[in-house]
């Protein structure tokens, strides 16, 4: 594997002119921040080296170097996900390969299902914690201590200090947010009521197909992680209703105006 990262940051090395500390990953339907950003350079995820191509509609599978509010960063333009077929390590190498090239900071970003009834479509759901139902975990194997610890802590998955951060943003510019707990599955079906019950008495306020593999992979490589949940459909018992792929794509562009500007301002203090 570190064979493996380090052909890819050499690659990338030799492609990209910059050297940003903040990353982000753009999920189902929310490339629209990619109008926002100066772009320097937008790479194929097919060219980087063991780099897996999204199959997924909304994932455009492209790393771009670009400036947006004066700050340098990293995006990936769409993500893989588990139920595409892949592992868990290929899912997650290019958080990995993110550092190697230097990243300290990890924006993620999601379509997730309301499960908490106070939510509504087009919410902006800030993620406090998650809970894994994927059933898997990317650090399952051997560990290299390269990259970080045999049993990393998980006490704060995701960064107090940024979540105070976004929240600060959100109040200065009157911008709604939600905040709540995460769960994660492999899909690719949607849930059915009974699950979306269950998760819900469990604590979970969305759940969603992504997010967390890259969250753990992130933390256990010692990177400070934020993510935010984009509510695209209600999962909610009483009010479900059958959702395509299609719609969740729709539904995300309602809370684009919302994500965009919170992430704006916020990489300016990262």
């Amino acid at each position: 594997m570190l064979d493996k990262i380090n052909e890819s940051r050499l690659f990338l090395e030799n492609r990209l002119s910059g050297k940003p500390k903040i990353a982000v990953v753009l999920g189902s339907g929310l490339g629209a921040l990619i109008q926002q950003i100066e772009i320097f350079e937008e790479v194929d995820y097919a060219s980087i080296p063991h780099f897996a191509a999204s199959t997924v509609a909304g994932h455009k599978g492209t790393l771009i170097l670009g400036r947006l509010n004066n700050v340098e960063l990293l995006i990936l333009n769409g993500r893989t996900h588990y139920y595409e077929g892949l592992s868990m390590k290929e899912i997650v190498f290019p958080i990995r390969v993110l550092h190697a090239l230097g990243i300290q900071t990890l924006i993620l970003s999601n379509a997730a299902g309301g499960l908490n009834p106070s939510f509504a479509i087009g919410d902006v759901m800030i993620m406090k914690d998650h809970l894994n139902f994927f059933g898997d975990n990317p650090l399952i194997g051997k560990n290299y201590d390269e990259l970080g610890p045999r049993f990393p802590s998980m006490n704060e998955p995701y960064s107090h200090r940024i979540i105070r951060l976004a929240h600060e943003i959100a109040k200065k510019h009157t911008l709604p947010l939600q905040q709540g707990v995460y769960a994660g599955v492999s899909g690719p079906n949607f849930e059915t009521p009974a699950e979306c019950k269950a998760f819900y008495i469990m604590g979970a306020d969305a759940i969603g197909m992504s997010t967390i593999p890259e969250n753990i992979t992130a933390r256990h490589l010692g990177m400070e992680v934020f993510a935010l949940s984009v509510i695209t459909d209600l999962a909610v018992i009483g009010q479900m209703e059958e959702i395509s792929h299609e719609e969740v794509l729709k539904a995300a562009s309602i809370a684009t105006p919302t994500m965009v500007k919170l992430i704006q301002e916020m990489v300016t203090y990262l």
